[in-house]
């Protein structure tokens, strides 16, 4: 079936006028983007197919565009039955649609040192639906396919060229961090961690 190729380029270039309308705020971007991203994943005809590829053991993080300026990224994470991330940070704002399946999203709060961190609650995404994540509000999560048996696939849109940052992983007994960059899926020339992490 031929994919509405149509509908992702409006997407972008409404995007990035958003962008350049405010730049430098970051709330202004969330609020107005949302409804971009919105309209885009309550429309499943778009995405090609080699950017909906699920893989047998890790979640699929393809970059499907880049600003020239790397003032922003956007990415479709494909995940297979019942796979999840670590616990992790973004360092960036942040817009997630769901377009296909579910995703669980537990937010943490980092612990003392040496002590665990502190679950804050359980977010799940449905299709239509789109969350935001800002560093000054609290970004750092787990996310999972709530599905066992069937791939889910959500689309995200970064403050930054979200495979070259450079952000954090968390171990959940003791709030121990470790530095990664993830990269993505079908760009093997950027540098990226062992695998890629949301």
């Amino acid at each position: 079936m031929e994919k509405n190729t149509a509908r992702f380029e409006k997407f972008a270039k409404d995007f990035t006028a958003v962008v350049d309308a405010h730049e430098n705020d970051e709330v202004q971007i969330l609020e107005k983007g949302r409804s971009i991203l919105q309209e885009l994943v309550a429309n499943d005809d778009w995405l090609p197919e080699e950017f909906a590829q699920p893989h047998p053991e890790y979640y699929q993080q393809y970059l499907l565009h880049e600003d020239p300026q790397d003032r922003f990224s956007v990415v479709s994470f494909v995940w297979g039955p019942g796979q999840s991330t670590p616990i992790h940070d973004h360092t960036v704002w942040a817009l997630i649609g769901m377009m296909r399946g579910s995703e669980r999203a537990e937010n943490f709060e980092l612990g003392e040192p040496g002590t665990p961190m502190k679950s804050l609650g359980v977010d799940i995404l449905e299709p239509g639906v789109v969350e935001s994540l800002r560093p000054v509000t609290g970004d750092t999560h787990k996310v999972s396919n709530v599905y066992d048996d069937r791939v889910s696939i959500s689309i995200h849109i970064y403050g930054g060229n979200i495979g070259k940052i450079a952000r954090h992983v968390f171990d959940a007994q003791t709030s121990t961090t470790k530095p990664f960059i993830s990269g993505y899926t079908n760009r093997p020339d950027l540098p990226s961690g062992a695998q890629a992490v949301q």
